[in-house]
Protein backbone atom coordinates (compact mmCIF):
# COMPACT_ATOMS: atom_id res chain seq x y z
CA UNK A 1 0.00 0.00 0.00
CA UNK A 2 1.11 3.19 -1.03
CA UNK A 3 1.41 6.23 1.23
CA UNK A 4 -0.10 8.81 -1.48
CA UNK A 5 -2.74 10.65 -0.01
CA UNK A 6 -5.30 11.58 -2.54
CA UNK A 7 -6.70 14.59 -0.67
CA UNK A 8 -3.11 16.20 0.12
CA UNK A 9 -2.88 18.83 -2.50
CA UNK A 10 -6.74 19.92 -2.59
CA UNK A 11 -8.22 22.59 -0.53
CA UNK A 12 -9.29 21.85 2.81
CA UNK A 13 -12.69 21.54 3.15
CA UNK A 14 -14.74 20.89 6.53
CA UNK A 15 -15.32 17.23 7.75
CA UNK A 16 -18.53 15.70 8.20
CA UNK A 17 -19.87 11.75 8.78
CA UNK A 18 -20.45 9.21 5.82
CA UNK A 19 -21.17 5.57 6.89
CA UNK A 20 -22.11 1.87 5.15
CA UNK A 21 -24.00 -1.01 6.55
CA UNK A 22 -22.42 -2.65 3.58
CA UNK A 23 -18.41 -1.97 5.05
CA UNK A 24 -16.66 -0.01 8.12
CA UNK A 25 -14.08 2.38 8.06
CA UNK A 26 -11.32 0.80 7.38
CA UNK A 27 -12.52 -2.76 6.90
CA UNK A 28 -11.95 -5.26 4.02
CA UNK A 29 -14.53 -4.65 1.09
CA UNK A 30 -17.36 -7.42 0.89
CA UNK A 31 -17.28 -9.92 -1.94
CA UNK A 32 -20.19 -8.60 -3.58
CA UNK A 33 -17.85 -5.14 -4.09
CA UNK A 34 -15.34 -6.65 -5.74
CA UNK A 35 -15.58 -6.96 -9.50
CA UNK A 36 -17.34 -9.50 -11.20
CA UNK A 37 -14.54 -10.65 -12.70
CA UNK A 38 -13.25 -12.62 -9.18
CA UNK A 39 -15.10 -14.70 -7.26
CA UNK A 40 -17.73 -14.01 -5.15
CA UNK A 41 -17.71 -10.01 -7.39
CA UNK A 42 -21.13 -8.27 -8.11
CA UNK A 43 -19.48 -5.02 -9.05
CA UNK A 44 -22.45 -3.98 -6.29
CA UNK A 45 -21.98 -0.21 -5.38
CA UNK A 46 -22.17 -0.16 -0.82
CA UNK A 47 -24.61 1.36 0.84
CA UNK A 48 -23.67 5.21 2.12
CA UNK A 49 -25.53 7.63 4.67
CA UNK A 50 -24.05 10.49 5.69
CA UNK A 51 -25.03 13.28 8.08
CA UNK A 52 -23.28 17.01 9.35
CA UNK A 53 -22.81 18.70 6.19
CA UNK A 54 -21.51 21.96 6.25
CA UNK A 55 -24.04 25.01 6.10
CA UNK A 56 -24.63 26.01 2.79
CA UNK A 57 -24.60 22.76 1.01
CA UNK A 58 -26.79 22.66 -2.31
CA UNK A 59 -25.94 19.10 -3.65
CA UNK A 60 -23.43 16.47 -3.37
CA UNK A 61 -21.35 14.12 -5.47
CA UNK A 62 -20.37 10.83 -4.38
CA UNK A 63 -16.43 8.90 -5.50
CA UNK A 64 -14.75 5.69 -4.90
CA UNK A 65 -10.82 6.31 -6.05
CA UNK A 66 -8.06 3.40 -5.50
CA UNK A 67 -4.67 5.68 -5.13
CA UNK A 68 -3.23 2.25 -4.55
CA UNK A 69 -3.76 0.83 -8.02
CA UNK A 70 -0.54 0.56 -10.42
CA UNK A 71 -1.18 3.19 -13.02
CA UNK A 72 0.81 6.23 -12.13
CA UNK A 73 -2.52 7.83 -11.90
CA UNK A 74 -4.88 5.24 -9.62
CA UNK A 75 -7.92 4.14 -10.71
CA UNK A 76 -12.05 5.45 -10.28
CA UNK A 77 -14.30 3.20 -9.61
CA UNK A 78 -17.21 5.06 -9.34
CA UNK A 79 -18.34 9.05 -9.66
CA UNK A 80 -21.83 10.49 -9.29
CA UNK A 81 -22.57 14.07 -9.28
CA UNK A 82 -25.69 16.05 -8.49
CA UNK A 83 -27.21 14.47 -5.92
CA UNK A 84 -29.66 16.86 -4.21
CA UNK A 85 -28.73 18.19 -0.78
CA UNK A 86 -31.94 16.81 0.19
CA UNK A 87 -30.61 13.21 -0.15
CA UNK A 88 -28.58 11.72 3.01
CA UNK A 89 -27.78 8.23 1.62
CA UNK A 90 -27.73 5.71 -1.55
CA UNK A 91 -29.06 1.97 -0.93
CA UNK A 92 -26.56 -0.41 -1.88
CA UNK A 93 -26.71 -1.35 -5.81
CA UNK A 94 -27.27 2.87 -6.52
CA UNK A 95 -24.67 1.93 -8.76
CA UNK A 96 -25.83 -0.51 -11.46
CA UNK A 97 -26.27 0.24 -15.36
CA UNK A 98 -28.95 2.28 -15.21
CA UNK A 99 -28.79 4.00 -12.25
CA UNK A 100 -32.43 3.73 -11.50
CA UNK A 101 -31.84 3.84 -7.51
CA UNK A 102 -29.64 7.33 -8.04
CA UNK A 103 -31.94 10.17 -6.80
CA UNK A 104 -33.75 12.35 -9.47
CA UNK A 105 -31.43 14.37 -11.04
CA UNK A 106 -28.26 12.73 -9.89
CA UNK A 107 -26.19 10.98 -12.53
CA UNK A 108 -22.86 8.74 -13.25
CA UNK A 109 -19.95 9.36 -15.17
CA UNK A 110 -17.85 6.58 -16.69
CA UNK A 111 -15.26 5.11 -14.73
CA UNK A 112 -11.79 4.66 -15.61
CA UNK A 113 -13.05 1.26 -16.97
CA UNK A 114 -15.36 3.68 -19.40
CA UNK A 115 -18.65 2.34 -17.68
CA UNK A 116 -20.73 4.86 -16.14
CA UNK A 117 -21.48 2.69 -12.95
CA UNK A 118 -20.21 1.10 -9.86
CA UNK A 119 -16.85 -1.14 -11.15
CA UNK A 120 -15.63 -3.28 -7.80
CA UNK A 121 -12.54 -3.84 -6.62
CA UNK A 122 -9.96 -5.55 -8.39
CA UNK A 123 -6.57 -5.32 -7.30
CA UNK A 124 -3.63 -7.27 -9.39
CA UNK A 125 -2.88 -10.24 -8.09
CA UNK A 126 -0.40 -9.98 -5.27
CA UNK A 127 -0.25 -6.46 -5.92
CA UNK A 128 -0.73 -6.18 -1.85
CA UNK A 129 -3.81 -4.07 -0.41
CA UNK A 130 -5.12 -1.63 -1.85
CA UNK A 131 -7.75 1.71 -0.01
CA UNK A 132 -10.24 2.79 -1.56
CA UNK A 133 -11.63 5.96 -0.66
CA UNK A 134 -15.45 6.24 -0.89
CA UNK A 135 -15.79 9.80 -0.94
CA UNK A 136 -19.12 12.42 -0.12
CA UNK A 137 -18.25 15.98 -1.28
CA UNK A 138 -20.92 18.38 0.00
CA UNK A 139 -20.56 21.71 -2.85
CA UNK A 140 -21.65 24.97 -2.93
CA UNK A 141 -23.90 24.39 -6.36
CA UNK A 142 -26.96 22.90 -7.17
CA UNK A 143 -25.43 21.36 -10.44
CA UNK A 144 -21.74 21.04 -10.48
CA UNK A 145 -22.01 21.44 -14.68
CA UNK A 146 -20.11 18.70 -15.75
CA UNK A 147 -21.13 16.87 -18.73
CA UNK A 148 -22.60 13.08 -18.24
CA UNK A 149 -19.81 11.70 -19.98
CA UNK A 150 -16.37 13.39 -18.40
CA UNK A 151 -13.96 11.52 -16.66
CA UNK A 152 -14.03 11.47 -12.84
CA UNK A 153 -11.26 13.61 -12.67
CA UNK A 154 -12.56 16.59 -14.56
CA UNK A 155 -15.58 16.01 -12.03
CA UNK A 156 -12.53 16.21 -9.05
CA UNK A 157 -11.03 19.50 -10.92
CA UNK A 158 -14.57 21.45 -11.06
CA UNK A 159 -15.62 20.18 -7.34
CA UNK A 160 -12.05 21.69 -5.95
CA UNK A 161 -13.10 25.61 -5.97
CA UNK A 162 -16.74 23.81 -5.00
CA UNK A 163 -16.04 21.74 -2.16
CA UNK A 164 -17.27 22.66 1.60
CA UNK A 165 -16.98 19.23 3.00
CA UNK A 166 -15.61 15.66 2.56
CA UNK A 167 -17.09 12.91 4.06
CA UNK A 168 -14.67 9.82 4.02
CA UNK A 169 -14.30 5.94 4.19
CA UNK A 170 -11.82 3.76 3.50
CA UNK A 171 -12.47 -0.22 2.41
CA UNK A 172 -9.47 -1.86 1.64
CA UNK A 173 -8.91 -5.64 -0.75
CA UNK A 174 -6.31 -7.76 -1.65
CA UNK A 175 -6.26 -10.34 -4.16
CA UNK A 176 -3.37 -13.28 -3.16
CA UNK A 177 -1.03 -14.21 -5.47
Amino acid sequence: MSANDPFARLPEAASFTVTSTTVADGSAWPPAQHSSGLPGGKDLSPQLSWSGAPHGTRSYAVTVYDPDAPTGSGFWHWAVADIPATVTGLPEGAGDDDGSHLPEGAYQLPNDARAARYIGAAPPAGHGPHRYFVVVHALDVESIGVPADATPAVLGFTMAGHTLGRAVLTATAETPA
